[in-house]
């Protein structure tokens, strides 16, 4: 793969900022259409399907800016948040571990070349079958918050190195995960006795604050709370050298959240401790822009008796927008191409909906444009390299398969990905 790269007169004075996030604008923009110039969407089969254009140069910035506010935690990437083998590529490269729930993501990373060594095997409920999977190819950091996942453990692999996840406080998160996994602190000495019966080896501690945390204050909370795990962990013979701060970490509050949780570190595990984390969404959110054709439009009266229109894309809630179903996400359209030559001086309210025949298939109740925009015009939205690609479904038979154009606005990062 030959990545395109920003060319260095136009290095920096091409980006924009919103929110704390980077990107490189009018080079980004300008491969959305040169992508769509490459084909006839009139003449060719699928031609109106979305697309991504996945800027590669955006996650080695992501991974400068981990190594510059959190240099002492190896991230270790959430491989569920986006599995493009481009992406996981560029990060196995630049040192990178990987957090993988499941036979199929390790066999993933395993395809690379990478060691088993930088997997953590990070789901607390495994199927039997993935564990003997993590055994045979010698994937040994395994997660558990229950007394049962520990005799399972025993069973089929007990000589792997072992991590407690503790429940956290994630009610501020965008999509919280305590409800599901974590062992609450009053089971935790309970679950680390069983674990020394057993004669397995607990080697450290975890915790997830969730998806999108948004108070830096869970995170402090979670340091201490895994302090305490810690010593009992060592009050009963273990010797536990490994901290896991699992993911939740925003692009936008990155800087700030990443100067409370350092502190917390310092103050709570100064020593030989090695720290990691699982982010996801903050290396790849950013870097994948996706464009969506406007495949139908209907005109409706509003209760002023106004005009406003319902867009529909190629592109819905059971594919690349999955996850503002799920999770609410609101994802803002711009306008890519538009037949419309003249600008409307009052603006002109849309509602975007997706392709399906189900109702709930709606993207945005509102959106505004000073632009009247057509079937065959395109729009663009930023931020959709998390829970897209992994979550799209063929729903109605309308396909889960998205073209990637792959560029990079970094040249250090195109020539450490150019074959």
């Amino acid at each position: 793969m030959e990545l395109m790269t920003l060319p260095d007169s136009a290095s920096r004075k091409d980006f924009i900022v919103e929110n704390g996030k980077s990107y490189a604008s009018s080079f980004i923009e300008e491969k959305l259409k040169e992508h769509l110039r490459s084909y006839n969407s009139d003449t060719c089969e699928n031609g109106e399907e979305s697309f991504f254009v996945a800027d590669m140069g955006e996650v080695y910035r992501q991974f400068l800016r981990w190594r510059r506010h959190l240099g002492k935690v190896q991230p270790f990437y959430a491989v569920k948040c986006n599995p493009d083998k481009e992406v996981l590529r560029l990060l196995a490269l630049l040192g990178t571990g990987f957090d993988c729930s499941s036979r199929g993501e390790i066999e993933q990373v395993l395809s690379i070349g990478l060691d088993p060594s930088r997997i953590i095997f990070a789901n607390p409920c495994k199927p039997p079958s993935h564990l003997r999977y993590a055994r045979r190819k010698g994937v040994g950091k395994l997660t558990f918050d229950s007394a049962d996942e520990l005799y399972k453990i025993k069973k089929i692999f007990a000589d792997a190195e072992l991590v407690l996840r503790i429940v956290t406080e994630d009610s501020s998160s965008v999509c919280p995960f305590s409800h599901k996994f974590g062992a609450p602190l009053k089971s935790t000495r309970r679950l680390l006795e069983i674990a020394r019966e057993l004669e397995l080896n607990v080697v450290g501690v975890s915790f997830h604050v969730g998806s999108g945390a948004t108070d830096p204050q869970v995170f402090v909370q979670a340091v201490q709370d895994s302090r305490a795990v810690f010593n009992q962990a060592l009050d009963l013979g273990f010797s536990p050298n490994l901290l896991d701060i699992g993911g939740g970490f925003s692009g936008e509050s990155f800087d700030a959240m990443s100067q409370i949780l350092s502190e917390a570190l310092n103050t709570y595990f100064s020593g030989d401790i090695q720290l990691i984390a699982e982010p996801g969404r903050y290396f790849v959110s950013s870097a994948f822009i996706l464009a969506s054709n406007i495949i139908a439009r209907r005109d409706v009266v509003n209760e002023g008796g106004h005009k406003d229109y319902m867009l529909y894309m190629s592109d819905g809630v059971y594919g690349s927008f999955m996850d503002c179903l799920l999770s609410h996400w609101r994802r803002e359209p711009r306008i890519l191409t538009s037949a419309c030559d003249k600008s409307s001086s009052a603006a002109i309210n849309y509602s975007i909906w997706g392709p399906t025949c189900d109702g709930v298939d709606r993207i945005i109740e509102n959106a505004s444009f000073h632009t009247l925009l057509d079937i065959g015009d395109w729009l663009y939205f930023q931020d959709m390299g998390a829970y897209t690609i992994c979550l799209s479904t063929s729903f109605n038979g309308f396909t889960c398969d998205r073209r990637i154009c792959y560029v990079s606005s970094e040249p250090a990062a195109s020539a450490m990905l150019t074959y």
